[in-house]
Parts: C-alpha cells; structure tokens; sequence
C-alpha cells in the first residue's frame, strides 16, 4: 500500500457528504492526518470514528462555508490541531430545486450560490493564504460535468454555480502557482448518492436509467471520485495546474 500523504496534513469540506467522506477516508489511509469539515456534525463524527478505527488521525470541524470567519477558523483549526495544511479538498456543495429559470424560487438561488461558489471563494481564499505562508500546498476543487462541460434544463443555479467553480480554479491556479500553491478541480458525474436520483426513485430506478444516459452504463463509486482527488493532490501530478478533469462514463466525451 501506498502512503503518498505520510506527514501530510488534509482539510475535507463537505465531509459529511458522500464525496467528501470518501475523500477523508482515502487521504487518512494513505497516511494524512485529516481534518474532517461540514455542517453534519454526526457525520462528521461517523468519519472520525472509521478514520481513527483503521489507525488513522482525524478530527471534527463544524463548518458554515459562507461565513468567512468559520472558514478562517477552519483553517486554523487544522493547522493547531495537525501543524500544518498540505492538502484541501473543496467538496462542500448542495443541489438546489430541479425548475425552469423564470419559476425558480430566488431564495432557493441564493442559497445554492452562496455555498458552491461563494464557500469555495471562502475557502480558497483562507487556505490560500495559510499555504503561501509555508511556501505551498495542493488544492482540488469540486466542480461538476454539469457546469462549464454539459447543461441540464430546471438546473440552473447548480449549473451556474459550478461552472464559476470551474473558472474561478483556473484562475485561482495561474495567480498563485509560482508561489507554490498548485490548484485543479475535478468535475464529476452522477456518483452513487441521493444527489444522482430523482425525487421518488430508489437506487435501483436510477442503475437502470444510467445504463443509458452514460456511456460507461453506471454511475461513479465515491472511492473512484476520490481516487482521482488523491491523484491531483500527489506529487504523482506535479505539472497539472489549473485544469479541471471531467470523470463522468463518457458522458461529455
């Protein structure tokens, strides 16, 4: 087994989602001590206990993404409790309602802004500044295939949201990577999670609509969204700067 984050330290938002959760996992087995971010502070927990349970380090930290002041003591709470911030993962996200835009609730929009793209400004902006401090760090971002690559009617705040998390890394990447801070996101398709189904249908419903509306006939396990994240933040992908790698079956293909 490889240890590629041993002596790392890795902060996790959206931890308590199922994303996120496969991340922390993946980073602490492969050695990180991993703070653990989000708003579901029994999750949160699950994750610690699983984490510490196959002799791992880990810790809880009940985040808001949009308030700038918890972001920042986030930051600080990985670094006093680990020594440091080697690795971020962004994944704190929400979907929103499914509605054509003239009908869409504003509320419903502001909220789904406030947390995809100004939560990930927020924690940019925060860990950004810890890892210049130190001389570097990695930071992927979660963006989605549904965004700057593909479209889906009724979805409109979703879609616009993460298409600004798609530029807004790019950007963030070419202003920051001669400091050593070296940016990516990565735009997933339906994953294996309450996120991927449509209201009323069970997992079985959506297996069988995915068999056709992806190429691959599946949708992602979280173990293989996280395994693309772990990829990004190594030294394995030390030239890849300021790209974001769509993993979704061949959909956008």
């Amino acid at each position: 087994m490889t240890v590629r984050f041993a002596e790392k330290v890795a902060l996790v938002t959206g931890a308590s989602g199922v994303v996120g959760r496969a991340a922390a996992l993946a980073y602490a087995k492969e050695g990180a001590a991993v703070l653990v971010a989000g708003r579901d502070a029994a999750r949160l927990a699950e994750v610690v206990q699983l984490i510490e349970a196959d002799g791992g380090r880990a810790s809880a930290y009940a985040v808001d993404v949009t308030r700038s002041a918890e972001v920042a003591a986030m930051v600080e709470a990985a670094v006093s409790r680990f020594g440091g911030l080697d690795v971020a993962f962004n994944a704190a996200g929400i979907f929103g309602r499914v509605a054509p835009l003239a009908d869409y609730d504003e509320d419903v929009w502001d909220d789904v802004l406030a947390v995809n793209l100004k939560g990930m400004f927020l924690s940019m902006k925060h860990e950004i500044a810890h890892m210049r401090a130190q001389g570097g760090g990695v930071i992927v971002n979660v963006a989605s295939n549904l965004g700057a690559h593909w479209r889906l009617p009724g979805a409109g705040a979703y879609v616009a949201s993460k298409a600004g998390v798609s530029f807004l890394t790019r950007t963030a990447a070419r202003e920051y990577i001669a400091e050593g801070v070296r940016i990516n996101a990565i735009s997933p398709g339906p994953v294996d999670s309450p996120m991927s189904m449509r209201p009323g249908e069970s997992p079985a419903d959506r297996d069988e609509r995915m068999k056709d509306a992806l190429p691959i006939g599946r949708v992602a396990t979280p173990e293989e969204i996280a395994a693309a994240a772990l990829w990004l933040s190594s030294p394995e992908s030390a030239f890849v700067v300021g790209q974001d790698h769509v993993i979704d079956g061949g959909a956008t293909a």
